[in-house]
């Protein structure tokens, strides 16, 4: 994209259709469509955003599709934060459009996948090797604004539900330009954390047993994941059997309905649950080698901890809530040994994995393009949160 003066960018007011123009005069401010949470529990509003001149090191990315994530609703009801007003969204592919002074790591007219784990390499956790525990990730230099000058919080450093972005470099992963925009940009972040939860964290090796608790987006990427590092036994349990027939396309071998087992004895925890018998019973009478939570609740994880083998693994990628407390027999955390580990984003390094993910994906060793249940518009968000609370969708994705 050039910048002229006479290509200037469309506004929310006289755009309602499409997406807005290539980038203003360098230098300049740029002004765009986005989609805001000005307060708590307030539906989100589509309104003029302004972009600033990219700073040395940001670069400014127009957005060609966007995934409409759990996180956007939690940012918009106030469980992450109350920095309102919010730019939302953090799952997105676009093209470069301008880069700042300094930046070396993409060029003008790069596609690309946007991520917020652009690591900083210079904390404690990188110094350590563990670069996907970074704290100090990088950021765009510089607050995107309403039009009244009023400062801009991105979620998790992104903001793309808009025309256009302002990141720093590092949030720009290249990818593959022939992968399809909807479909890359589901690796930001529920489709990566799934698969990475099974691959990263659990592990999973050829011939082990994954079982997975939750079978939404998340749980189903974590399905995928296990039958891309060649898990044999892949349990899938859920209370939906209509998310469980999806688990079934993405690589589950055996399926549980735990709201018709639960029925069967409802009082019955730990190692008499219902769920934990049936999944032993799937595992030889040991239990799963991996189990992986991807609900995020008490009941849940005490599922996952007594239906993994003896040393087996626990991946808690489900995300409780802050007023949620957990109790286990602290005697059976000793005895029953293994791991007990979160992940968090997949711990996925995204310059690793991203482009990895993709080509797997266009060769067809895996389905990321199934998980996309319906494209939307940029002013079809609102009503997107409803469909995504129903259950409904694996994903529903903007696109521009």
């Amino acid at each position: 994209m050039t910048n002229t003066d006479a290509n200037q960018p469309r506004t929310a007011s006289d755009n309602p259709e499409g997406a807005a123009d290539a980038a203003s005069t360098a230098g300049t401010h740029r002004t765009v469509r986005g989609v805001i949470a000005r307060s708590k529990g307030a539906p989100v509003e589509m309104v003029d955003i302004v972009i600033p001149a990219p700073g040395a090191n940001d670069v400014i990315v127009d957005v060609q599709a966007c995934g409409v994530c759990h996180t956007e609703l939690a940012y918009r009801d106030g469980d992450i934060a109350d920095d309102y007003p919010f730019l939302l969204d953090h799952e997105a592919t676009g093209i470069v459009s301008e880069v700042g002074d300094a930046v070396t790591h993409v060029e003008v007219g790069d596609f690309v996948v946007l991520n917020w784990r652009a690591v900083c390499g210079q904390c404690h956790a990188c110094k350590k090797g563990e670069p996907k525990y970074c704290f100090d990730t990088h950021n765009a230099s510089k607050p995107m604004t309403l039009a009244d000058g009023t400062e801009l919080t991105p979620a998790l450093g992104i903001g793309a539900f808009s025309d256009a972005t302002l990141v720093h470099e590092g949030q720009c992963t290249k990818v593959d330009p022939s992968a399809a925009p909807a479909v890359a940009g589901l690796l930001g972040c529920g489709v990566m954390a799934g698969i990475g939860a099974a691959i990263n964290t659990g592990e999973v090796t050829r011939g082990e047993s994954v079982a997975v608790i939750g079978c939404g987006g998340v749980g189903t990427a974590a399905i995928a994941g296990a039958k891309l590092a060649g898990a044999t036994t892949i349990i899938a349990v859920d209370i939906s059997d209509d998310k469980l027939a999806t688990a079934r396309e993405f690589g589950a071998t055996e399926v549980i309905n735990s709201k018709e087992l639960a029925a069967t004895a409802p009082d019955a925890t730990g190692e008499d649950d219902p769920v934990v018998k049936q999944i032993r019973e799937l595992t030889g009478g040991f239990g799963a080698d991996v189990v992986i939570d991807a609900v995020g609740r008490p009941e849940t994880y005490v599922q996952a901890f007594y239906a993994r083998d003896l040393a087996g693994r626990v991946v808690l990628v489900g995300v409780p809530s802050p007023t949620m407390n957990l109790e286990v027999p602290l005697l059976d955390v000793f005895g029953r040994g293994g791991s007990l580990k979160s992940s968090w984003y997949g711990d996925c390094l995204p310059e690793r994995d991203f482009p990895m993910l993709v080509d797997l994906s266009l060769d067809d060793r895996l389905p990321l393009g199934d998980f996309v249940t319906e494209r939307i518009g940029l002013d079809d968000v609102e009503e997107a949160f409803d469909t995504m609370k129903a259950g409904k969708v694996l994903r529903s994705v903007v696109t521009l």
